[in-house]
């Protein structure tokens, strides 16, 4: 079950509220989850008392990003070995919550290897539950960590590839602070080049249907103090063909074994405008999101959403009137085609940046020697 509040400073200006954090009141452990649904018009936190609550809270998007959602699901397996319910049942609905983030299951199988070595082992069930809890901070620790050095690794080969300074990048989506246990993925190379004094502009798309980048993105570049600018979805040619776009930054839900992207749907359009307006196309996420088992972009399952997100508008604190909780802006009975992602193939892609450094050109052998680099650096 999951509980709500809202949290504001005394001045009335917004509280800084992690986007997810592990608390243990007395009446027993909880994930704490900042309602991304609800912003930026509230910073409300939701509380997971179980697994299907978190659950819940990732197929509303409540919790979304790529490298929160591993975190998260970590965190599922530990509140439901310390609620003493099925893990392998919690896993498993944890794992499928959302197809294509490939780190929403490997944080859960993380966490659930964890637990399942510990039971192996003679552990008390208090003691694997700890292990899996062990698991899930240290997963968002690395994470954290990982934001850090992909940001370093951005900047630079933004400075790389367009020496001078003064970037004007677009991005779509959010993947800032909101998608990670640190300062984000494509969005942390942003601040950084904001902090440096390198950032001219901060382009944001909108990302309908569902509104991250003006939501969200456009309350992290807000808060941060950094220049930006918000853009429709379908204003992003013109802003190509006025030469206002130096590079586009995007994150990653997924990375096949070939360097095909899964990204926010709106993405593979962005890239075949930059490859035709000559504009580094870069795509910053960690190891973690390469899944050497997917082939390809043709074996990346894509989920299909909910039509309601098309066909209504919904915003915080706005009276709704749909049948899916929004106000309606197409005739009753319209269908809608809504994938929450669309695969942007690896010829497309100027460079993917990880924590351990850019691939560029997009190989299937670069990035597997990345992976195995990652691999023993871990070991």
């Amino acid at each position: 079950m999951a509980d709500q509040y809202a949290q504001s400073g005394e001045d009335g200006r917004p509280t800084e509220i992690p986007a997810i954090r592990w608390d243990e009141p007395p009446e027993g452990p909880v994930l704490v989850l900042l309602d991304q649904t609800r912003l930026p018009a509230e910073e409300v936190e939701l509380v997971c008392t179980d697994a299907s609550a978190l659950v819940e809270a990732i197929r509303s998007l409540a919790v979304r990003g790529a490298p929160l959602l591993g975190i998260a699901g970590a965190y599922g397996v530990a509140l439901a070995a310390a609620r003493g319910f099925d893990v392998d049942e919690a896993a498993n609905a944890l794992a499928g919550a959302r197809p294509t983030a490939v780190n929403l299951s490997v944080g859960v199988r993380r966490a659930q290897a964890a637990h399942r070595d510990a039971v192996a082992k003679g552990g008390e069930p208090a003691q694997a539950a700890g292990a899996a809890l062990a698991a899930a901070r240290r997963l968002h620790r690395e994470d954290a960590e990982a934001s850090a050095r992909m940001a370093a690794h951005g900047l630079a080969l933004l400075d790389e590839l367009l020496p001078g300074g003064g970037h004007r990048i677009l991005t779509h989506c959010n993947t800032g602070a909101l998608v990670s246990g640190g300062e984000g993925t494509a969005f942390a190379v942003a601040l950084a080049a904001h902090r440096d004094g390198r950032l001219r502009r901060l382009w944001v798309d909108e990302t309908r249907p569902l509104l991250q980048g003006a939501r969200l993105t456009a309350y992290e570049a807000a808060r941060n103090g950094m220049a930006y600018t918000l853009l429709t979805d379908n204003a992003a040619g013109s802003l190509f063909a006025a030469g206002e776009v130096d590079a586009v930054l995007i994150g990653a839900d997924r990375i096949a074994a070939d360097g095909s992207v899964a990204n926010k749907v709106g993405s593979y359009p962005l890239a075949v405008l930059a490859r035709y307006h000559h504009v580094p196309f870069i795509v910053v996420a960690p190891v973690t999101t390469v899944d050497p088992d997917t082939p390809d972009g043709a074996s990346i399952e894509v989920e299909q959403r909910p039509g309601f997100e098309v066909t209504e508008v919904t915003a915080p604190q706005v009276p709704v009137t749909g049948a899916g909780g929004g106000i309606p802006v197409a005739p009753l009975g319209t269908q809608a085609y809504n994938p929450a992602f669309d695969v942007t193939p690896p010829e497309l892609v100027t460079a993917i940046v990880t924590e351990e450094g850019a691939v560029s050109p997009v190989t299937a052998e670069a990035l597997a020697e990345l992976c195995d680099r990652s691999r023993q650096v871990t070991i």
